[in-house]
This record gives structure tokens, sequence and C-alpha cells, in this order.
């Protein structure tokens, strides 16, 4: 293919001058280069002159596209960060003090910035910091330059020959350097993205490939057991030129067939050779060549070069790179960022030969890394994170065979393989973990690792238990997938979710963690955060016990709501209700306070739908059947306009109550600079909370509210209780709670109650439970809200039977409400769909 010889010299941010041409194709709509230009220059506005170090957590959306190019056409160092590992966000962002830091959602992009200028001395020439292909041995970023960046895009666009009229699909992470070259290159030559994040096994990707012509796709190994699941080979795309495959060796049995299937149906195979810390590429095998030597990785790069240095002890030497593309050096920690070039050329670690006719390859790695699934493992941590977990270990691997890991003595393999898993973002299919009575050794007593490979062998595949012969068993790790699918009603629930990320709140946590509890035991203090991978590795009690342990907020839900129905039938008084504000403000700060700002606010709005429509089709019954309340009940605005002497009226003063609390709070964190101010001190945020509310607890300040008193500051209390993550800010938080309670309503006994309520949950992790009643306590914590509601109905019915029987009576029904409500959501959904299969509607179709 010919290209224009001005394309050649051109930059990847030089936009403009390729005018109308279609630059990001997406599923609904395009993009030119004159539009992301004009986009690209109003976020270098927004990002201002002055260099400041910008971090940017990545997604394959246009908005990321965008702020990428801002970034580093204004000369901001970007450090470059995968959104969907939130952890790794927040580790590199307290590492590494950027000044901005950007993320994308809802088609929007949020620009944090932390500070006014820069607090870095940052080196002239550093344009991006990445992480070394999502190395698990170091915390160690790449630095590159922008002339690192374009030379490897012109590079990679010459030899393989993109034109203005090739259009690359995006099928990798926008963060991997792999994927990042993709983009560059193409940019660089005026031609355009498919963007989108749909993997491969997606029928809708195949569907936009064809609807956008796209010409190209990139792969790594993995991705062709994708592609052959999916029935690639056979699949009709005319437009197709070429797949390159990077991000680790593919078998050279693998690269022979896929070359030839790629002259059967008209396309290349590409196979590269590269390292972040070369900006991603340093060699290709030529197309032509692949099927006769796809054991190689053929030939340096336009504008790099290779030496093979001896090695002593070894017969091959190692492979060394030269090339404009090769770092400027690694960063450790924020003052390197000063550092200018530190190295000149790149020692691969790879032993290697040169063939007679000028194709290298790759024979071994002169130190203890494999690449898997584009990530670099250095299997001397994977021992390291085995021996943090009390297990002596040896792992071996292959780049295409995966980690073979051998551990000594009695573990529990399959939880010490999900663990890594989770940890090194590995695939569950790629650790073959073997417990041995003892690790394999050679004469000299080093650990003899080809005998450690030799452990893996075809696992034998389990006889099919005939339907007849099922059973009903008792949940399991192996069912916490389900039991998240279940109580959540979410079916795309993948190993690396956690309760949090699936958009848990308080009222689902109840019910997930009694099933949870059932199947594993004892549930950490953290499960919430914790991945559903790591949850189902973790090991099932031996033996049922007489007394479980539930979390004290569950067991203290669970009982101030028997007892606030007792009260109101005159069982016996004792006031609870308050101490439920508290545990509202403790799971608000938990469950509600993650993710980003439109994430945070999108789960506010949700957790205030699961109170308020319920409570108002409630109410909006009690109004019709009784002539005890009125249509300000209804609106939950008995609060603000209802009578001051307390009347029937005031039943539902609790959910009201409650409603205010979390609409003010939402109103509060939507405002940026208050999100900001949360996410960096949240300690001290929720303290401030707690001064502010205490004003009216006081009478300082009057809220306007005429009864009941106002409880703002006991939600905070609570807020306050998640956030005091030591000992010394929860003594804070106790002696708080011992100053304030007191004497704020005239009732010593509701009073001790409210402090003592607090105080368990503060420094009582779990309370016992019999086991018979552990699913029971779960239910009523989880249905509180709706036998509040419907206790005010059902108890005057049951009086004359006795109160101990009204109280009984109002929990079942109560309950049901609450499944009710659970399953009405997903029987509507399931209703439409069944409804659009029967009436199939023809979709309209317009041009680009």
């Amino acid at each position: 293919m010919s290209v224009d010889p001005d394309l050649s010299a051109a930059t990847f941010t030089d936009l403009a001058r390729h005018g109308n041409r279609p630059a990001v194709l997406t599923a609904h709509g395009v993009l030119s280069y004159r539009q992301l230009a004009a986009r690209v220059d109003d976020v270098v506005m927004r990002l201002g002159t002055e260099r400041r170090l910008v971090l940017l957590a990545a997604r394959n959306d246009l908005e990321t596209l965008v702020a990428y190019l801002a970034a580093v056409t204004a000369g901001h160092p970007l450090l470059l960060v995968p959104a969907d590992k939130p952890a790794a966000v927040e580790s590199l962002v307290a590492a590494y003090e950027p000044d901005v830091v950007l993320r994308t959602s809802g088609g929007s992009l949020e620009v944090d910035e932390r500070r006014p200028g820069t607090r870095h001395e940052l080196h002239p020439e550093l344009a991006l910091l990445v992480s070394t292909s999502g190395s698990t041995g170091s915390p160690k970023l790449v630095r590159l330059s922008r002339t690192n960046l374009e030379e490897n895009a012109r590079s990679i666009a010459g030899y393989l020959g993109i034109g203005p009229d090739d259009r690359a699909a995006t099928t990798l992470p926008f963060s991997y350097c792999y994927g990042l070259s993709v983009i560059n290159s193409h940019l660089a030559r005026g031609a355009g993205l498919v963007l989108t994040d749909l993997s491969v096994v997606d029928p809708c990707f195949w569907d936009l490939v064809r609807q956008r012509r796209a010409t190209s796709f990139a792969a790594v190994p993995y991705s062709f057991d994708l592609l052959d699941r999916v029935g690639f080979a056979d699949m009709d795309l005319p437009n197709l030129r070429y797949i390159t495959q990077a991000g680790g060796r593919l078998a050279p049995e693998k690269v022979r067939a896929w070359a030839e299937t790629g002259q059967r149906r008209g396309w290349d195979l590409f196979v590269m050779y590269g390292a972040t810390e070369a900006t991603a590429r340093m060699a290709y095998l030529p197309p032509d060549l692949a099927a006769e030597h796809p054991g190689t990785i053929g030939v340096p790069i336009p504008g790099g070069s290779f030496r093979i240095d001896p090695v002593d002890g070894l017969p091959h030497g190692e492979l060394v790179y030269s090339g404009p593309n090769v770092m400027l050096g690694y960063a450790e920690s924020p003052g390197d960022f000063a550092l200018g070039r530190e190295v000149h050329e790149l020692r691969t670690g790879d032993l290697a030969r040169r063939h007679a006719n000028g194709l290298y390859e790759v024979v071994g790695r002169r130190s203890r890394f494999v690449k898997i699934a584009g990530l670099r493992v250095d299997l001397g941590q994977v021992e390291r994170i085995l021996a943090d977990l009390g297990a002596v270990s040896a792992v071996a691997g292959s780049d295409d065979g995966g980690l073979v890991i051998a551990v000594e003595g009695e573990h529990d393999g399959g939880m010490l393989a999900k663990v890594l898993a989770v940890d090194l973002g590995l695939p569950r299919t790629a650790i073959a973990l073997h417990t041995v009575e003892r690790l394999p050794r050679l004469g000299t007593g080093k650990i003899d690792y080809p005998a450690v490979l030799r452990l893996t062998a075809p696992a034998a595949v389990p006889a099919a238990v005939p339907a007849s012969e099922e059973r009903p068993v008792r949940e399991g790790p192996a069912d916490v997938p389900r039991i998240f699918a279940e109580c959540l009603d979410r079916p795309d629930v993948r190993d690396a979710d956690t309760f949090v990320t699936l958009d848990g709140d308080s009222l689902s946590y109840v019910a997930l963690s009694v099933r949870l509890e059932a199947a594993l035991g004892p549930l950490p203090a953290d499960w919430h955060l914790l991945p559903v991978g790591e949850l189902a590795g973790r090991s099932k009690p031996r033996r049922r016990r007489l007394v479980s342990f539930l979390e004290s907020s569950i067991v203290l839900r669970a009982v101030a709501t028997v007892c606030i129905v007792a009260a109101h039938v005159e069982l016996f008084t004792f006031h609870t209700a308050h101490l439920l504000f508290v545990i509202a403000g403790f799971n608000f700060a938990r469950f509600q306070l993650t993710g980003t700002r439109s994430a945070r606010l999108r789960r506010h709005a949700r957790s205030l739908a699961r109170i308020v429509v319920p409570s108002v089709a409630f109410i909006a019954v009690a109004y019709v059947l009784t002539d005890d309340y009125s249509l300000a009940n209804i609106f939950l605005l008995n609060g603000m306009v209802g009578p001051q002497e307390v009347t029937s009226e005031w039943h539902f003063w609790f959910v009201e109550m409650l409603v205010y609390v979390l609409v003010a709070v939402t109103a509060l964190l939507a405002l940026p600079w208050l999100d900001r101010l949360e996410r960096r001190l949240p300690f001290a945020f929720a303290l401030g909370l707690l001064a502010v509310t205490l004003l009216s607890r006081y009478d300082i300040v009057d809220p306007g509210l005429p009864k009941p008193l106002p409880v703002f500051w006991l939600f905070m209390l609570g807020w306050a209780v998640a956030r005091a993550d030591d000992t010394r800010r929860r003594l804070l938080v106790s002696v708080l709670a011992a100053l304030t309670v007191p004497g704020s309503f005239d009732d010593p006994l509701r009073e001790v109650t409210i402090v003592v309520g607090l105080l368990l949950i503060t420094w009582v992790p779990a309370l016992p439970v019999p086991s018979a009643l552990r699913r029971v306590t779960g239910w009523l914590a989880a249905a509180s809200l709706y036998i509040y509601l419907t206790h005010w109905l059902v108890y005057p019915m049951l009086m004359p039977f006795g109160q101990v029987v009204a109280v009984v009576g109002c929990l079942p029904v109560g309950v049901g409400y609450w499944a009710l409500c659970r399953w009405l959501p997903t029987a509507v959904v399931r209703w439409r769909a069944r409804s659009m299969q029967r009436s199939p509607v023809t979709p309209e179709v317009s041009g680009t």
C-alpha cells in the first residue's frame, strides 16, 4: 500500500491537518479529525498552560482519547492508568501525587484539580508514564518522551503500511502500551479508529467491525483462543487487511495455523515483539515469512537495531535493542520525574539468536519473568506473595503455558490459585497450582524448576452426574457468584466485581451477607470490598456450629426493628429508632462513597428510590384504607407541613427524616469541590459534617422541622464511625458519642441504647446469633424499612389476639412486602422483554 509522503512526517497530535476525514467511528456516529481537534483544544484550555502531572484513568471511550491527546499536545506529563482497577488508581494517586486527575463517566470528562499549580519538578522531555506491561514485581513506571511516542508511531505505521483509508478496531485497553501504539500509529497517518470496549466474543463487536469497515485489529495470544471459539476463521470480513499480534509469545504452531488462515481469507498476520520500555514495538515478522518461520520474532522495526551480547555460562546471548523509541528510564518516586535520559539502549533480558536469513529468535529469558495475556509476571514475586499467605512454593511458567506452581504441605490450592489470579490480574485458567509433600530439588539443593513445569498434566474430566441422581446441596464457595447475582439481581457478575462496584446498598447487603455467611462461614469485616473471585476462594467451615456470628450492624438492625414494633404495641418500652439513624449513616459511608462523582450520585439516586418508592406506595394505600393520614404523608412532607402535635400523621416520621438526610448529603456531594474534599480527607470531612449538624442538636440553629428532633447528627456519627480506620479515630468517635448523645432526648434508656449500639458497631465486628436464627435475623434486618411501614396497619388488627401475637404477626408481613418489592422490578423487566419478543420492532436505519 502506498502512503502519502506528507503523512509519513505527521505526528499523532497533528489532527487538524486531516480535515474532515473520519477520525473516530463508534456504534453511534462518526467524529472527523477537525471535530476531534476542536474537542482536544477545549480540554487543553481546561488543563491550563503551566506543565502539571496529570493522571488519566483510561477507558476505551472518546473522552479518554480526547483527554490523552490534550495532555500530550499541551505538554503535560501524563500518568496512564486503567480505570477498571480503582485500587491501582488510588494507589498511584497516593504514590505519585498527580496535580490533576482525569476520569471519564457517562460521556463526560471529570477534571479533578488537586492543586492550582504543581508540586513536581518535571523534565522537559517527559511526556508519558505507564506501568511496565502490568508487571507485578515492582511499582516502577516507564518514563517516555514525546519523541519516543512519535518515532514509534511512525515506525509502526511504516511497516504496517497504514494509510488514510485504514480503520483499526480498539480491541485492547487504552492504558496498555500495545493498545496505545495502535491509536498513535493510526492517528499519525490520518486513519480511523473504530472505538469500542466490546470483546471479540461479543457478536456486536463483529457487527461494528463490518458496519465501520475496520481493516485491522490487535490481539494478544489469549485473543486467538477467543477467536477460535467464535468461529472467526469462517467470518466474512471483506475489509479486513491484517491482524497484529504481540503481548507475549504465541506458540509457533498457532502462528503457522493463523498465518495460513489469513492467506486463505485474504488478510495478513503481523507477529510483533516489544516492551513498554521501547514504547511498544522492537521487531516484527513480515507476514510472508510467518508460516515458514513461526518461531522467530522477525527483524527490527524501521529505525531500530539489535545486537546480541554474550552471557557467561549460557549458549545464547542477551538481546539488546537500540532506537529512538527507547525510554528515558524508570520512575520509582515523584522525584524521578525531574530526571532526563538515563537509558540509551534496552537490555531486554531475553536470550536470542540470529538466523542466517536475518531473522531473530528468542530462545529463553535471562531473568525469571514470563508474559501471560499481555501481563509481565515476576515469578519470584509470585513466590513472595504465596509466602505472605503462609505457603512455601516454587513457581515456574512460560508465555504460552501460564504459571505452574508447586506448594509444599497441606493448603487449599483452589483458594490460593484464586487469590493469585485476582492479585496478578490473570485468568484463573492461566494458573496451575499443585500441592506437594516436598518441593522438587536438584542435587545441589536448588529448586528443580523443570520438574515443577512437569507437574502439569491433562486433568481427568469428572463423569457427569445423571439428572436422576442430582440432590440439593448446601451452598458453598462455588456458589458465591450465583449468590451475588441473585441477591443483587445482576446477571453480569464477574470475579473482579465487588459488592460496592455492583451497586449494592444497605438493604441488599444484609440479604447477601447472610447467604455468604452460610456458604463461607464468618466473613471478614471488609468483605463488601473484596472481589467475588477472592470470596469464592475461601474455605467453607467443616462442621455446622450451634452459634453463628453476624455483622454487628445487621444484628442491631434486626433487634431494633423488633423493639420498635414491640414498643408501639406497648409490649415493652425500649426505643431504638434513633439507633437506626446511626446505622444508616454507617452503611451510607461504607457503600455509597466509592467510585467517581457521577457513579456516586447515581448510586445515591438508586438508594433513595429504593426507600421512597415502596414507602410512597404503601402510605398511599394506607391513606385510602384509613382516615389516619394526609396527602402530606404520601409525599413524605409531613415533617415540613404537618401538625405540631403528635398524631397518627407522624407515624412515618422515621422514613421522612431518613429521606431528608439522604437528599441533603446527596446535594452536598453533588458539589465537585465538596466531593473532592471528602475523597482527600474522608475522616475529617465526616467530623466537619458532624460539627455542623450538632448546631441543630444543641438548638443553635433551627432547621425548621417541627417534630421530632432533627437526627442529622446521629447519621453523621455513624458516617464518622465508618471512616474511623484506626484505634485513635475510633476512640475519638466513641468519646464524641458519649459527650453528645446524653441529654438529647430526656430519655436515659434511649440515649444509652444509642451509645451502646454505636460502640458495638465501632469496636465489635460481629455478634453471636443462634445458627437456627441466622437467616431469620438477616430477613428481619433486610426488611427493617418494610416492617416499619407495614406494622402500622397490621398490629391494630392483631391486638385482640394479644400483644405478643401482634408483634410476631407484623414481622412476616413486612418481610413479605420486602420480598414483593425485590421481585416486582425483575418481573416487570421480564414481562417487557417477553412483550418485545412477541412484538418485534423493525429498527430505523439512518446514515452516518
